[in-house]
């Protein structure tokens, strides 16, 4: 398993296992056989997919750094699966939402923040017509609403081994050629199939043919795969994807929730992509949940026409929480005072010595993984690359190495996410942080590749 003997592999886990024991007495003591009152013993179940016995508990966290009830400090390159991917707390967004917290969380109806996030949304990200929901799911499974309204065609198409958070149409995979619903899925009773199209992700001539149908409202993707193994687009992919999408009629969604990481305008900005729709979640505000989803307007105009044939009812789209004032506060402070071009400046760099480091030590080493980066976002896979779709990415996974090089990286002092060996560099990130991780990274994989 990527170089590693199993063998090698199951007592490097076990060793880190125990150090991890000693090193968290406290937590041990109040979380370790599961916090009272909680199915599973979390308060959300994904706190279980930590590589560590139990999850440590925390006490603070502050800029890049995170505190537990033990007192042990890590350099924080996980930044809560990017939701805190400009550090936690940062001190525009903390006022902004202390100010108002004294004033009303939410009314269901807008505040002088919205008049201000609806030009940044604009200005930014380069759509003209934008709507804020609670979280990207929720994006997601508007825009699509809307996709299907304004086109009249039943379908979507996502690409094998996408991520678009819980929407139940995307769970689909391909296996021996054919679509399928994802293993695992709980109280699934709907064929996602029937919904859907999948392909694999850098393939023009599969996606050609699958658009031919013309039964297709949407193709939604993320401009890189990231919540698998990460798959880059190969040269003329996305200018391949836009002409076809265009050519059969077939709008373009793509989905920033995790590429925010290349940019002050995500990737699209940066890549000059041209969608119909666009969603972006998680670190928009701060670490407060919101999200936010554009779309042009030409399907602005479209929906109108649709909304003035149709009766008064439930538009399926928004809930009651919906751009509360809290989140429009948060978003706003987030997108003048903390995505700067200035911060992703110091991002950038120093998620480039990261790569580089990490990419040093995967030589030295000589194993046979590689390194990946978009933008703040870097990632080593524990396999030959780069990668091309998403059934070559889930083929690279290896559980538990990766679980063993997290345990490790940890019990070191550097907390990276528990999914797909990703870490992020944020605005206050420090250059001391970056070194720190690069040794971790060293000794760990070294303390694997020993004979």
């Amino acid at each position: 398993m990527g170089g590693i003997p199993p063998q090698r592999i199951a007592e490097v886990f076990a060793s880190e296992q125990d150090v991890y024991l000693r090193k968290h007495a406290l937590s041990l003591h109040r979380v370790g056989a599961g916090i009272a009152g909680f199915y599973g013993g979390v308060p959300m179940h994904w706190m279980r997919d930590w590589p560590m016995p139990f999850p440590f508990l925390v006490e603070e966290a502050r800029g890049a750094t995170l505190r537990d009830v033990d007192g042990n400090e890590y350099a924080d390159f996980c930044l809560g699966d990017t939701g805190s991917m400009f550090g936690h707390s940062p001190p525009a967004v903390a006022e902004a939402i202390s100010c108002q917290a004294s004033r009303g969380l939410t009314y269901m109806l807008p505040t002088e923040d919205a008049l201000a996030v609806g030009r940044l949304l604009g200005e930014r990200f380069g759509l003209p017509q934008w709507q804020v929901a609670t979280t990207a799911t929720d994006a997601n499974r508007f825009a699509l609403r809307v996709a299907r309204a304004v086109t009249g065609r039943p379908k979507i198409l996502v690409f094998n081994g996408c991520y678009h958070g819980t929407v139940d149409e995307t769970f689909v995979r391909l296996a021996d050629g054919r679509a399928v619903n994802r293993p695992g899925l709980l109280g699934q009773v709907v064929d996602l199939t029937q919904l859907a199209r999948v392909v694999e992700f850098n393939d023009l001539p599969a996606l050609e043919a699958e658009l031919a149908h013309r039964d297709v409202a949407c193709v939604i993707t993320e401009p890189v795969l990231t919540n698998s193994c990460m798959v880059l687009p190969e040269p003329g992919f996305h200018a391949g994807l836009r002409r076809l999408t265009r050519d059969t009629g077939t709008l373009l969604l793509i989905d920033e929730t995790h590429t925010i990481s290349t940019g002050p305008g995500g990737y699209t900005r940066a890549h000059g992509l041209e969608p119909d729709l666009f969603v972006v979640g998680k670190p928009i505000a701060g670490g407060v949940p919101a999200s936010a989803w554009g779309f042009t307007d030409e399907v602005a105009r479209r929906l109108d026409a649709v909304r003035s044939t149709m009766l008064p009812g439930h538009s399926g789209m928004g809930t009651t929480l919906s751009a509360n004032a809290l989140s429009l506060a948060a978003m706003r402070a987030t997108l003048e005072h903390v995505m700067t071009t200035e911060a992703y400046a110091h991002m950038d760099r120093l998620a480039a010595m990261l790569a580089s480091g990490l990419e040093a030590a995967i030589r030295r080493h000589s194993l046979p993984w590689h390194v990946l980066r978009v933008g703040a976002r870097v990632e080593f896979v524990c396999a030959p690359g780069p990668l091309r779709n998403g059934t070559e990415a889930e083929a690279a996974h290896a559980p538990a190495l990766e679980r063993a090089m997290h345990l490790a990286l940890l019990n070191r002092g550097c907390l990276i996410a528990p999914f797909h060996n990703m870490m992020l560099v944020s605005p206050v990130t420090t250059d001391e942080q970056v070194e720190a991780l690069g040794r971790a990274f060293f000794e760990a994989a070294g303390q694997l590749a020993a004979d």
